[in-house]
């Protein structure tokens, strides 16, 4: 049967484009530790420490491959750290595999899915926390990709005698070792992929850093491993509108990928000087003839301010949100901050923000899973509304490069709390304006600020503040829980909010000391 011609045509096109990967592989997994992890609703989880080494053609597109060394069989060698947490009775698996994408070589998945409310954690930590990706039966993988921070890249000497590194090569590693993972049942020497047969949809989360990694990833073809796709869906976590930089050579020892627009440094090439929009980055993974994965993304307030987020929706001119593509939702939590910190730096000027948006990524990553599992689709796309920025508060112009580009901020109520965007109860029952802009040096305006209400009319005026003060707000504790379990509810029914998070959302209500401290317990001693 002849295979019509427009088919064909494509066929070709994708076997030209993805000709190069048929000597690329993952050669071997070296398994250095396997150890309990813990017991969860799915049962007993193994950790496993690994070093996955790998090989790629020289022919490939990424800059300075073709300068790198060859092994005996004409190929360019890498080697990268690799973590594995699994259900140590493999048959007690979802099916679904996380790959994570270690930040700075830090991982970050127990810090975006299983972080207490109370104690957020911190990239990095392997600690169980809550145990939400466990409990629902996750496997997840802690790939290292990054020059300086696990990964082995390729590197060469250079014509002036000086040596660079293949920095491109991460996205081939993340590519290979996805694939690999999934879809392997062992390495070219033998060993067995411990995943093998378990993993029937894959799916990448990356925050910050690693969330543009993904954007760049997918637009550079590396969702793809030949016909087979790598990644089915992606959760992209505060990403702001950049893209990531490593699609060169570096000269080490620290990664090309380290660096972000700031306000001591806003003309930084490399993240805002491509494509700004999802929508623009679909468009060219679909007109290669990819079928494009489905994604979330997710923003904060304090991205507006600090990562010109607004250009993630706009692109380079204009204040119209660009239309999104039918296998991406976007989200923004109204109030919320890039970072989570448990205690406020000396060196900022305002208290942290502390609205706990965990409950959110937790719901919505599950939301991820089931559209690309089953094709039961999320929310519909839920921002915040957006005024053009001012000075007041500092926010990060946009670079001399994208001379039509407009910045924007959320607009806000009364209170300077944002508007529109998915409201977690803390926002909307309010105890404090959440997520305004801190101090406009980097480590400060990223975890954004929480200036709390007066508690009562008298000490309001003490403060001169304009806010109604607590007991303004709410006739007593009940009035204020009831408020929040309503919005709660509210959020568990729009697919925002777990009942296992709106439980510890409206117990942290009850327990509130904002309208005065909590009675003694008679039986204490």
């Amino acid at each position: 049967m002849q295979m019509p011609v427009k088919r064909l045509a494509a066929s070709i096109a994708l076997s030209s484009l993805f000709a190069f990967h048929a000597a690329a592989e993952v050669t071997r997994l070296e398994i250095t530790s396997t150890q309990p992890y813990g017991t969860f609703r799915a049962g007993n989880y193994t950790i496993i420490q690994a070093t996955l080494h790998g090989q790629l053609s020289p022919n490939e597109k990424i800059p300075g491959l073709d300068k790198a060394p060859l092994n005996a069989a004409g190929q360019v060698e890498y080697s990268t750290k690799l973590v594995l947490t699994m259900p140590s009775d493999r048959s007690k698996g979802n099916g679904a595999l996380l790959v994570d994408v270690p930040n700075r070589g830090k991982a970050y998945a127990n810090a975006l899915y299983n972080s207490p409310r109370d104690e957020p954690f911190q990239s990095g930590t392997f600690e169980q926390g809550t145990g939400f990706l466990q409990d629902n039966g996750f496997s997840i993988a802690e790939v290292y990709w990054e020059l300086g921070q696990g990964a082995n890249l390729p590197s060469f000497i250079d014509a002036e005698g000086k040596r660079k590194y293949v920095e491109g090569a991460g996205f081939a590693i993340m590519r290979d070792a996805g694939i690999f993972l999934t879809h392997a049942a062992k390495d070219s020497t033998g060993n067995a992929n411990p995943l093998a047969g378990m993993i029937s949809r894959t799916l990448a989360s990356g925050k910050s850093q690693t969330g543009r990694f993904l954007k760049t990833f997918l637009l550079s073809g590396f969702n793809m491993a030949g016909p087979q796709r790598v990644f089915d869906g992606m959760h992209v976590f505060v990403s702001g509108s950049g893209l990531l930089p490593i699609m060169q050579t570096g000269s080490g020892p620290e990664s090309s990928a380290n660096g972000t627009p700031s306000f001591a440094n806003p003309e930084m090439p490399g993240v805002h000087d491509g494509l700004l929009t999802i929508g623009e980055i679909t468009a060219q993974v679909v007109a290669r003839g990819e079928v494009a994965p489905k994604m979330l993304l997710i923003t904060t307030s304090t991205d507006y301010y600090s990562l010109r987020a607004s250009l993630g929706r706009t692109g380079a001119q204009g204040e119209v949100d660009q239309a999104l593509p039918d296998n991406v939702r976007m989200y923004d939590i109204a109030g919320s901050s890039h970072v989570l910190i448990p205690h406020k730096p000396p060196y900022c000027t305002l208290s942290q923000g502390v609205l706990d948006w965990t409950p959110i990524s937790r719901a919505t990553f599950l939301r991820l899973d089931q559209w690309v599992g089953s094709n039961f689709a999320p929310p519909t796309s839920d921002l915040m509304i957006l005024e053009r920025a001012s000075e007041k508060p500092p926010t990060l112009k946009a670079p001399n490069s994208l001379p039509n580009a407009v910045i924007q901020v959320p607009k806000l109520d009364a209170d300077g709390n944002a508007l529109g965007g998915v409201r977690l109860p803390d926002l909307v029952a309010p105890l404090g304006t959440h997520g305004g802009q801190n101090s406009p040096e980097t480590r400060c305006s990223l975890m954004g600020s929480y200036i709390p209400f007066a508690k009562d009319t008298t000490q309001r005026e003490a403060n001169s503040d304009a806010r109604p003060s607590v007991t303004e707000r709410y006739k007593n504790r009940d009035d204020y829980v009831n408020r929040i379990r309503g919005a709660a509810l509210d959020l568990q029914k729009a697919g925002f909010l777990l009942p296992a998070d709106a439980a510890v959302i409206i117990q942290a209500a009850a327990s509130t000391i904002a309208f005065g401290e909590p009675k003694p317990n008679p039986n204490a001693r």
